[in-house]
């Protein structure tokens, strides 16, 4: 099985380093195509007004200076010798991906990009303590007991156009692990928000960043299951049609549209 890794926080990452680990656990085929810098919250966008450069580390290790969705298209399209990848691992981040976070993850953003390429692809996070200080020892939860979920969800398997994002919670790698299948949650507070400063020069700037708040979510999210201990496992698709909205909406509008005369 060939297995491609890619992450938002870099080349450099120990969650990186943890998810090869992982992938090497269930393969000797694998290959890193990752941002050269930390690429969180960039979701899905694309370099499209310069360049991109690709750092060659080895014949199987790239940095990109690009967000994750370049770093998997170019790694599916060009990087890879031979044939693409069978499976895409993303992360393993350095905090939860859940909830409406989902949408602006770059983690998250990765997966996507390869089941948009045809590729099975999984996204993996490991929350993080209080602190918030990037230790290694914080990844090995995820590091225990990846092989095996994503050896178990490969054999499940899942549909095409679906990507697996999966969350591990803060508990010590001999802990027996209980594993829930959620949906995505939402948080019933706003803990993202701008902090205004001032540089040495005088002139203001803002610095975005997370109040420690925990919510409280409703039982089968990813959130809860990541607050309550458990590892959570969410099947995302990137169809946001909202279904019930269309009816309605058609019903609303079922009349021809009428063209306004000028205006006198």
């Amino acid at each position: 099985m060939r297995i491609l890794l890619t992450n938002d926080d870099g080349i450099h990452a120990p969650g990186l380093a943890a998810l090869e680990r992982i992938a090497r656990a269930l393969s000797d085929d694998v290959w890193v195509c990752a941002p050269e810098t930390e690429q969180s919250g960039k979701a899905r966008s694309l370099t499209l007004s310069e360049p991109l450069r690709v750092r060659t580390i080895d014949d199987r290790h790239f940095a990109v200076l690009g967000t994750p969705t370049d770093c998997v298209m170019l790694a599916v399209q060009e990087l890879v010798d031979g044939e693409k990848p069978d499976l895409i691992l993303s992360g393993v981040n350095y905090g939860l991906n859940a909830g409406e976070d989902v949408t602006m993850s770059g983690t998250v953003a990765g997966a996507i990009e390869g089941m948009a390429l045809g590729i099975p692809s999984i996204a993996l996070s490991q929350m993080r303590g209080p602190e918030r200080r990037e230790d290694p020892a914080e990844f090995q939860t995820a590091e225990a007991f990846g092989a095996d979920l994503v050896t178990r969800l490969l054999k499940a398997g899942w549909p095409t156009g679906v990507i697996l994002n999966i969350n591990f919670p803060i508990r010590p790698p001999d802990w027996a692990a209980a594993v829930e299948v959620t949906r995505q949650g939402f948080r019933d507070l706003r803990n993202r928000y701008a902090e205004h400063r001032t540089d040495l020069r005088g002139r203001s700037y803002y610095w975005v960043g997370y109040r420690n708040q925990p919510s409280q979510p409703a039982a089968g999210t990813d959130l809860r299951a990541a607050y309550d201990g458990r590892i959570s496992v969410t099947p995302l698709h990137i169809d946001l049609t909202h279904a019930d909205t269309i009816v309605t909406l058609a019903s609303a509008l079922a009349e021809p549209a009428s063209v306004a005369g000028p205006a006198t």
